[in-house]
């Protein structure tokens, strides 16, 4: 809901709970009267009204067989006074608008107000006179000089006016306690669902534009309050992940530079030599010019390889490389594999074997190029590091209840256990006297990029003088 229906809606609750409320005080309240009084007082007090209003109808209705000059007779008005002073009641003769016999003190407006609001056929009407309320009975005369008599006999209304003027109280004090306990309610929701955590969201903006991307920012508040707050939060980590990148991007930038000065300059150097050899006269003959030029070709694709790894890896380290993953048969991918690379290891006395130890095909998904990148590199490093003769290197495939194993081994002269966690460090060699062998430094870098991109793992097992084991668990489907 909006927050401003919400807070309409909450005000209207605020005044519908004030009413029902001072509803439900006054009943108790009168609930309570009557229990403490009994039903009688109110019993008695509609009793003795109708009463009033009998008696009054029988003197009215007694004076309306006689004449207006009898009501003017001084004998008929003291027995008027005596029955009307039985019934605690007053009476009223008025001619021509004047009054001329009244047995209580009556106002002037109230004597309009009686002639206004009431009829000849008033009998029992209720009027407000003075600071009471009166039964009222009326009887007109009409004078033969054309002029007008009236009789008003008055009863004062029996009842608890006391206890009306408390429960009149009582009512509009429930009403103004209960609104503003409600209202007080509906600020304090209000409060704490939308300005309070809006004055977090201000700090936590304050932080951001700081620099300080580090605390999260919490969804909490009402409607659009929670929305805001998880589009800052979205904001905050987006722009986290951005500075991360930006960052990671830097140092990767970074090391391209310093690893392409460095690994680059021994080939780079050995291209320039060569071609000065040539260009001074060194390599005199056809042949050994031919040498030279091979040489120096060979140099060229080796640094132009480096680029492409140092490349590569940098967009796989940055997330920058697309996949495109397909359900794949491992078996025949990998005896695929195996049969592209039996030349390479037959020119190099290396036996390549392909051993399959599941009974049924096992599937998995595969970004075919990218993972052939994987095997070429496990591949071209047996082929350097085996160096007995004949060698043997066994590509192995069998399977867990959920996942597909690839297992590369061979008989070469395997790795030192201390350097065994760093084999998959970037420019790391085993052997620091094979600084020398060609190759960028990041092939099984770049192919534990690419495993863990197909939500896999890769590790290494070797023992010295026994081979080396190269392990790839990747998830069936």
């Amino acid at each position: 809901m909006q927050l401003s229906k919400r807070f309409f809606a909450m005000n209207v609750l605020a005044v519908v709970a004030a009413v029902v409320f001072t509803a439900l005080a006054v009943t108790l309240f009168m609930a309570a009267y009557t229990k403490w009084f009994g039903p009688a007082a109110h019993w008695q007090a509609l009793q003795r009204t109708v009463e009033l209003r009998a008696w009054l109808a029988d003197i009215k209705n007694d004076a309306l067989m006689l004449s207006f000059d009898r009501l003017l007779d001084a004998s008929f008005q003291q027995e008027l006074r005596e029955k009307v002073k039985v019934l605690g009641a007053e009476a009223v003769i008025v001619e021509q608008r004047e009054v001329v016999f009244a047995t209580t003190d009556l106002s002037r407006a109230d004597l309009e107000k009686m002639l206004l609001m009431t009829n000849a056929a008033s009998n029992g009407e209720t009027l407000r006179l003075g600071s009471g309320d009166y039964v009222v009975a009326r009887a007109d005369y009409v004078r033969p000089a054309g002029g007008q008599g009236v009789l008003f006999l008055l009863a004062p209304v029996p009842g608890e006016t006391d206890v009306f003027v408390i429960l009149a109280f009582l009512a509009a004090g429930c009403f103004i306690l209960s609104f503003l306990l409600m209202n007080g309610w509906v600020t304090y929701r209000f409060s704490r669902s939308v300005i309070a955590p809006v004055s977090r969201l201000k700090e936590a903006a304050q932080k951001i534009s700081e620099g300080d991307l580090n605390g999260g920012i919490p969804e909490e508040g009402d409607g659009e309050v929670r929305e805001l707050s998880r589009a800052l939060e979205v904001m905050r980590i987006k722009l986290k992940e951005s500075i991360y990148m930006q960052r990671k991007y830097d140092e990767n930038r970074r090391f391209l530079l310093s690893s392409i000065s460095h690994d680059l300059k021994t080939p780079v150097t050995a291209i320039i030599g060569y071609i000065e050899g040539i260009m001074d006269g060194v390599a005199r003959t056809p042949e050994k010019q031919q040498k030279y030029l091979d040489t120096a070709l060979a140099k060229a694709r080796l640094v132009n390889t480096m680029i492409d790894d140092l490349l590569l890896y940098s967009k796989l380290d940055l997330k920058q490389l697309p996949f495109h993953f397909e359900k794949t048969n491992l078996e025949a991918y990998l005896a695929d594999c195996v049969a592209e690379y039996q030349h390479e290891f037959a020119r190099h006395q290396l036996q390549l074997n392909f051993i399959r130890e599941n009974e049924e095909p096992v599937y998995v998904y595969l970004d075919k190029e990218r993972f052939r990148r994987v095997m070429q590199n496990i591949l071209d490093n047996a082929i350097k590091y085996t160096d007995r003769r004949p060698g043997r290197v066994d590509v192995v495939l069998r399977e867990t209840a959920t996942s597909a194993i690839v297992e590369v081994r061979d008989n070469g002269q395997g790795i030192p256990p201390e350097h065994v966690p760093r084999i998959f460090d970037r420019f790391y060699r085993a052997d620091p006297a094979r600084k020398t062998t060609e190759g960028s430094g990041l092939g099984l870098a770049i192919a534990k990029q690419i495993v863990e991109s197909h939500e896999g793992k890769i590790w290494v097992t070797s023992q010295v003088g026994q081979g080396t084991r190269v392990m790839i668990s990747l998830k069936k489907f």
